[in-house]
């Protein structure tokens, strides 16, 4: 986990208007707004990559209504498009959902056969194979 930190910290995209690290008010604030909990891995994920720009990805934020990032729009579309409302998502790329189970385990949710097509263990191994190669 650190050495991922470490690269997108590292690497971050320098831009005009910032992203903002999320309180843990805003969390529990989002948390209430989607009706389920955020998960512990997810939940420290965005405490120390909320301001990180990096690649091609946009992982969900939590720090700033206005954005498209931000989770409970995010969530609210991917519910709708079918996505398992158990399910949390975290990244939109080309119309598919990356998404965070309660367990931590994050898996690529296709909508034409509504099942997961890949999966990692944690969103850290997500962001190494998937978002540092965006």
């Amino acid at each position: 986990m650190e050495d991922v930190l470490q690269h997108l910290r590292e690497n971050s995209a320098q831009v005009v208007v910032p992203l903002e690290i999320p309180t843990e008010d805003q969390l529990v604030e989002v948390e209430e707004e989607i009706l389920i909990p955020i998960p512990a891995e997810l939940r420290e994920f965005m405490l120390k990559t909320g301001d990180v720009i990096y690649g091609t990805l946009e992982p969900v934020t939590v720090a700033d209504p206005q954005s498209h990032t931000y989770l409970p729009e995010v969530a609210a579309n991917a519910w709708a498009d079918g996505i398992p409302r158990e399910f949390i998502p975290i990244c939109v790329s080309d119309g598919q959902y990356y998404v965070i189970s309660q367990e931590g385990e994050v898996l690529l949710w296709s909508l034409d056969t509504d099942e997961a097509v890949e999966e990692w263990s944690s969103i850290w191994h997500w962001a190494k194979d998937v978002w540092m190669e965006s």
